[in-house]
């Protein structure tokens, strides 16, 4: 391995004459640097990534604060985690995952330890403990998600209020009077999590403008809690005629519940979704669903964070505009079924 020393030998300088031009600290003749790194050049001398923090007090690694908490689905948390690190190393930075429920205790490591330069914070709740410990933080954050009180931060996220009226807007437009939604695990919603609150309120709020009957249930994900959900759904509001999803892991329970009972889609329910296009797009029926821009929503948070070490002021909040895509799964209003005249047959014991 070439050393520090062996450039300087090279180059016929000394040792400290190199450390000069590789941290820029103090004012060395251009003829100086060129023959140095004419010397860095043919040696092939790589700088010791700790000797480098420490001359620039950067360490070139960002801090991704994801915590893997109880609702989270995993698969969409981890594509978003892929899209930081890939922008990370577009921009010369590496990664330090946290997956830890620690809270502000986590802002307080990095921001004590110096082991980032700046961190990206996933899963924010409406009213994150972690915020006040970020605003005052001296090292730059981007938020993936968007809390209750955004001043003072830098937040991107998917517009999850338009998200939600979106879908019921499509669900209106087919004719559909009563919907249903199945959410997010009730883990998600005790927690104040900020994208399944937003979604709920623009669900409401589209219903409310189209004159819909709304009614709401969190759900686990799993086979027996989705039928136990549609059961009693369909026994408190008979006449729903759609459903949406906002709970990556009920998608493919929720399809095989309804073929159970015997409820074709989407002849008699129709069924809308926020979730990743090939969740929805491989779906057994393919869903009608507005797409969580997670690679978009990765590759945003680091190009803010990486601007902002560069000196760029904080960007505020930037929503991504909602994009519905129709598929099989969504389809006009079933027509009631016709009154049973007096007389008739099937009206007969």
């Amino acid at each position: 391995m070439v050393t520090l020393a062996d450039v300087a030998r090279h180059a016929g300088v000394s040792t400290s004459t190199v450390s000069y031009v590789l941290s820029g600290k103090r004012s060395i003749s251009a003829a100086t640097r060129e023959r140095i790194q004419h010397s860095i050049d043919e040696l092939g001398y790589r700088p010791h990534a700790g000797a480098r923090a420490l001359a620039s007090s950067r360490t070139s690694i960002l801090a991704l604060m994801m915590p893997l908490r109880t609702g989270l689905y995993v698969p969409v948390m981890m594509e978003i985690a892929m899209a930081v690190t890939t922008t990370a190393r577009a921009h010369g930075y590496d990664v330090l995952l946290l997956t830890g429920e620690e809270g502000p205790e986590a802002v307080r490591r990095v921001e004590g330890s110096a082991v980032a330069d700046g961190m990206i914070v996933m899963d924010v709740e409406l009213d994150d403990p972690r915020l006040p410990l970020l605003r005052e933080a001296e090292r730059p954050s981007v938020l993936i998600g968007l809390p209750a009180d955004t001043a003072g931060l830098d937040c991107v996220d998917l517009d999850f209020d338009a998200a939600g009226a979106r879908c019921v807007e499509h669900l209106a437009g087919l004719g559909h009077r009563r919907l249903a939604v199945l959410g997010e695990p009730s883990a998600v919603y005790a927690r104040g999590t900020g994208y399944a609150e937003r979604t709920l309120t623009g669900i409401r709020a589209a219903a409310a403008e189209h004159g819909l009957d709304v009614l709401h249930r969190p759900v686990d994900g799993t086979y027996a809690a989705v039928a136990a959900a549609v059961t009693r759904i369909f026994e408190e509001r008979p006449g729903t005629t759609a459903l949406v999803v906002q709970n990556e892991a009920a998608v493919e329970p929720l399809l095989a519940v309804l073929r159970h009972q015997g409820r074709a889609v989407p002849e008699d329910v129709s069924v809308t979704a926020l979730c990743p296009d090939q969740v929805a797009a491989h779906a057994s029926v393919p869903l009608t669903a507005v797409a969580v821009p997670a690679q978009d929503l990765g590759r945003i948070a680091v190009e803010r964070l990486v601007a902002r070490l560069r000196g760029a002021p904080a960007h505020g909040t930037e929503l991504l505009a909602p994009r519905l895509t129709v598929r099989a799964a969504t389809g006009p209003a079933p027509a009631p079924a016709p009154p049973i005249a007096p007389g008739d047959a099937r009206g007969r014991g």
